[in-house]
Formats: C-alpha cells, sequence, structure tokens
C-alpha cells in the first residue's frame, strides 16, 4: 500500500463518498460541500473564506453540470489565487454503489481510478520542510473543557463563536478547522479568551 498523500492545501469536494474515496489515499483535511447545501450554509462559507485565506483551498468537484455550479459558486465566494481547479476527465458510467448512472452518465471523484486522482494531488505534496510544529489534539480539546466535561457543549459554543464557525460543527471537523485557522499558540489564546 502506498503512503497516504499529505497536501500543502485542504481539498474541497461535493459529498461524503468522494471524501471518503481521497481519504483512502490523502492525509490532509478534506471539506465536503454536502452539495448544494452549501448555498444555504453561510457559517460553512465564512469558514472557507477564512480557510482559504491562510492556506488556499483545493477544488475538485464533478465534472457534471453540477460540479460546474459549485465551482462557479466557489469562484463568486473566493478570490481565485486562493483557489486551485483540479479537474477529473469526463469518464462515462456509474459508480458502483448507484443504480444508475448520474443525469449525463458521467462519473464522479468517488468513480475515478485511484492512480488518476493520486497524479492530479502529486504537484501539491508538502515537503518535509513544511510540516507544521505542534497542532492541536483531541486531548488538548479534552484538556481545555471542549470535550467530555460538564459545560463543554456551551464551552465549544463560544469557541466557535469567537472563530466564525458553525455551532453544530461535530468535535472532529471543529479539531481540524481550528488546525487549518490557527497555530496552536493562537488556539491557547482563544481558550484564555472565552474562559475568562
Amino acid at each position: 500500500m502506498s503512503e497516504k498523500l499529505k497536501l500543502v492545501s485542504p481539498i474541497i469536494v461535493e459529498g461524503k463518498y468522494d471524501k471518503i474515496k481521497l481519504s483512502s489515499f490523502i492525509e490532509s483535511e478534506i471539506i465536503c460541500l454536502n452539495g448544494f447545501g452549501i448555498f444555504k450554509d453561510e457559517k460553512k462559507r465564512e469558514m472557507l473564506k477564512d480557510i482559504a485565506k491562510k492556506h488556499g483551498l483545493i477544488v475538485l468537484t464533478d465534472s457534471d453540470g453540477g460540479g460546474l455550479v459549485l465551482r462557479n459558486h466557489l469562484r463568486s465566494l473566493i478570490p481565485s489565487e486562493q483557489l486551485t481547479h483540479l479537474y477529473i476527465p469526463r469518464i462515462e458510467g456509474k459508480e458502483k454503489r448507484k443504480e444508475e448512472a448520474s443525469k449525463e452518465g458521467l462519473l464522479g471523484v468517488e468513480g475515478m481510478d485511484i492512480a488518476l486522482l493520486r497524479a492530479l494531488f502529486e504537484p501539491f505534496l508538502v515537503q518535509k520542510t513544511q510540516i507544521n510544529a505542534r497542532k492541536v489534539t483531541k486531548t488538548d480539546l479534552f484538556c481545555d473543557g471542549l470535550l467530555g466535561n460538564e459545560g463543554s457543549g456551551d464551552k465549544r459554543k463560544k469557541l466557535c463563536a469567537k472563530c466564525s464557525l458553525p455551532d453544530n460543527i461535530s468535535s472532529k471537523a471543529l479539531l481540524e478547522a481550528i488546525n487549518l485557522l490557527y497555530s496552536y499558540d493562537r488556539y491557547k489564546e482563544i481558550i484564555n479568551e472565552i474562559s475568562k
């Protein structure tokens, strides 16, 4: 089995099956738009803008009309220099989990060959010297009262409000967002601010 790829920027995909496919060979953060759900999710759009400012974003959507609509929406939200668009080829077929092909009869990201997808991402690998120092961990969240403690939910909501993150974000997604947006030291400063 090949080593998982670590990329310089997080990846945006359409849905959870695309994320599952990419997670099989990519170690970096993968953010789901939840299809057209992004149009109604103001907090997620703000989070994407913040992440893009700091790290840039790699966009990989299906090669059909829906994927184009999502790309165009992201282009209207985020400056072009903060987005890198990758494209899959237009290949006819259907994904194994589906009973029928998509409306346009094309394979989506989840149906692509892993070797082809790996080749798309190779130019964006993190160099060993770019790997960050200390990351915030789940243990940090627990020790700082954000998980598994009395009042954790309220404290997480305060943190989300301070960081302009959706307050219904899962603890795993919260951890990913914090590590994308802030250094460990800045995270600790924010914890001190919300604990006063």
